[in-house]
This record gives structure tokens, C-alpha cells and sequence, in this order.
């Protein structure tokens, strides 16, 4: 299998409306297993430079629920990949190496969903912040680390300190 080759590239307005169309798409093969459906990771905060995948959050009050519409998922062109190392998440790919969108399932409640919403927000709400980011992606890429290991770990101490910010700005607001 070809190793997949990352790329981060500057943000693309026409991002909001590739998860807009996602979202009609999934609501319509899903019903009433999503409560809510958001648009997050890096196409979600406007001027940031990302990677060009989309990424989608939903909350759901039943994983097993999620797990019965596998087929349906894979007719929207999405891999099934259960939790891929992260408890209490149904994971799902779209686009193979050319990945064009992630999908992180998870119930309501989960702290994940408070996690990556609070980070998603602290970075709109700080543009400043966001732009560091940006800048700390396309460095990393410029710098070689360009397949999901290496460009991880690059951006983990970034992510750590800036996600403890975000979840006590998030919960204090």
C-alpha cells in the first residue's frame, strides 16, 4: 500500500460548504442515530491553514446504534474503523489515501465531544493562536514530517497546552 503522503495548504472557503453538504448527506443516511452533527478539526476555523480534510464530530445517544448503519456508511463512501485506538469513538474514513473527511462518533456526554468543540472555538474566538498553529503545521510539513506519525507528534505539546486552555475558556463562558 502507498504511504500517504500529508500536505497542510491555506484555508479554503469553500471548506464550510464540503462539511455542509456532508452533513445533508449523513442526516439523511443516519436519521435519527445523530443528535448533532459539527464541523471541527482545522477547516472549521476560518484563515487556518489545514491539512484538506473535513473534519465531522457527532454525537449520538447509542454507539451501538452508530454500528447499525455501517452499510450506510460505507455507501456514503466511509471505511468502518470501529474505535481505531480511542475508546468509546466509532471512527470512519472517506477517500483512502486522499482522504477527504474523518468522522469521530461519540455519546452524548463523552468528554470528547466538550474537548474537540472547546478547541474548535478557543481557536475562532483567537486568531492569534490560530495563527500560530497554522504556522506550526506548515512548518512541520516544510520540515519533512509529512506522513500521521511524525506530523502528530509535532503538533502534540501545541495541542496540550492550547486544548487546557480552551476547555476552561470553553466551560467558563
Amino acid at each position: 500500500m502507498k504511504r500517504r503522503v500529508l500536505e497542510v495548504v491555506d484555508y479554503d472557503p469553500a471548506w464550510g460548504k464540503l462539511f455542509a453538504d456532508e452533513q445533508i448527506l449523513l442526516v439523511k443516511a443516519l436519521g435519527d442515530v445523530a443528535l448533532n452533527i459539527h464541523h471541527i478539526g482545522s477547516t472549521s476555523v476560518t484563515g487556518l491553514a489545514a491539512k484538506p480534510v473535513i473534519d465531522i464530530l457527532m454525537e449520538v445517544s447509542d454507539l451501538e446504534a452508530v454500528e447499525s448503519k455501517n452499510q450506510q456508511m460505507l455507501s456514503l463512501g466511509y471505511e468502518v474503523k470501529g474505535e481505531n485506538g480511542i475508546a468509546g469513538r466509532r471512527y470512519f474514513q472517506k477517500g483512502g489515501n486522499a482522504r477527504s473527511h474523518h468522522l469521530h462518533a461519540f455519546k452524548t456526554g463523552d468528554e470528547a465531544l466538550t474537548r474537540h468543540l472547546a478547541f474548535r472555538d478557543y481557536l475562532v474566538a483567537h486568531p492569534q493562536i490560530a495563527q500560530q498553529y497554522g504556522e506550526l503545521k506548515q512548518g512541520l510539513i516544510l520540515a519533512g514530517h509529512n506522513s500521521s506519525a511524525p506530523y502528530m507528534q509535532g503538533k502534540n505539546d501545541f495541542i496540550q497546552h492550547h486544548e487546557k486552555l480552551a476547555l476552561s475558556w470553553y466551560l467558563s463562558r
